[in-house]
């Protein structure tokens, strides 16, 4: 099996070789293969602009690989500030000894993601360095704000409701026992979340603050956002999805799903008498059939989360302390 050598990184002929092979046949379109020294795009209007770096182990999981994050990873933090995503740029950092097989099909599976979420990869580059047969990748989006669209974290008004598109800690407890080699049928949530913004959008909702919940969870994102808007939320624990399977691992492993990483799930905060239409639009999508309404937004000028619990007490809510776990994306 042919591996990465130090030679694909030299800008000779080797390189010029894997970039014919991979990226060429899998990133092909008319910017890209002009092969200039920068993309040359048409844009108009305000624009959202984000980066990420993608370092997960292991590169394959269940319902996912590190390819497929990367896309979905920057193009849901586009549409998380209401812009309708259109271009993207890559930086691989290859080291010696990854499979050149297995880089094909990583590069297949961004190619494919992009393809579904409807952005073009116009830029990218590669570097090779000593290592054991990893692969790390940064992706940048660029995406348009349509008029009128004014999507923040510190839009949030007392007596807006909070809705999270799924079930809580899926790609965080399928990454965990991925490493831990335990069977089990947890597939990451690695998902573009276009489908529900579209929705959203298209059915005439008024949408304050829309957040993917990724790194630090919830709970972390949740006090992100009462920060900004200086504002209480309180939570009803009782109506958090979190599927069976999920909650039996969290049970084995002392883990809260409130502070697990997730890749396809957001948080959509809107005026309380819009809350029941947009539930409605978000389950009528595939990627947030298991939606629920979770929280309401209670007091102004307090910026604090709290949960009612089960039993009918409070917890206060607070953000991820200590390391949570590394590499998940």
């Amino acid at each position: 099996m042919e591996k990465i050598t130090m030679a694909h990184g030299s800008g000779g002929k080797s390189g010029a070789e894997l970039m014919a092979r991979i990226f060429g046949k899998h990133f092909k379109n008319e910017i890209l293969d002009k092969m200039e020294d920068a993309a040359v795009l048409e844009i108009n209007g305000r624009i959202a602009f984000s980066t990420d770096t993608f370092v997960v182990t292991p590169t394959i999981f269940e319902g996912g690989d590190i390819g497929k994050l990367c896309i979905c990873g920057t193009v849901n933090d586009l549409l998380m500030m209401g812009a309708v995503p259109k271009y993207l740029t890559c930086g691989f950092v290859l080291e010696e000894g990854l499979d050149v097989e297995l880089l094909d099909k990583i590069v297949e599976s961004m190619a494919a993601t992009a393809k579904k979420a409807g952005v073009t990869i116009v830029a990218g580059d590669t570097k090779v360095v000593e290592g054991h047969g990893g692969l790390f990748i940064n992706t940048t989006g660029i995406g348009i704000i349509p008029e009128g669209r004014d999507i923040s974290a510190s839009n949030c008004k007392t007596g807006d409701k909070l809705i999270l598109s799924g079930t809580l800690g899926d790609h965080h407890a399928c990454i965990l026992s991925a490493r831990m080699n335990v069977e089990n049928n947890i597939k990451s949530d690695c998902a573009v979340l276009a489908p529900i913004c579209n929705a959203l959008f298209d059915g005439g909702i008024e949408v304050r603050t829309m957040r993917d919940v990724t790194r630090g969870g919830l709970g972390t994102i949740l006090n992100e956002i009462a920060r900004s808007s200086s504002v209480h939320i309180n939570l009803e624990e009782e109506s958090i999805p979190v599927s069976d399977e999920v909650s039996g691992f969290c049970g084995i492993m002392g883990l809260d799903p409130l502070y697990m990483g997730n890749e396809g799930k957001m948080i959509i905060v809107v005026p309380g008498e819009k809350a029941e239409k947009a539930l409605e639009l978000v389950r009528g999508t595939e990627e947030g059939k298991n939606a629920a309404i979770i929280g309401t937004v209670t007091e102004e000028k307090k910026a604090s989360v709290t949960m009612t619990t089960r039993l009918g007490g409070s917890r206060i809510v607070d953000v991820l302390y200590g390391e949570g776990l590394p590499r998940i994306c």
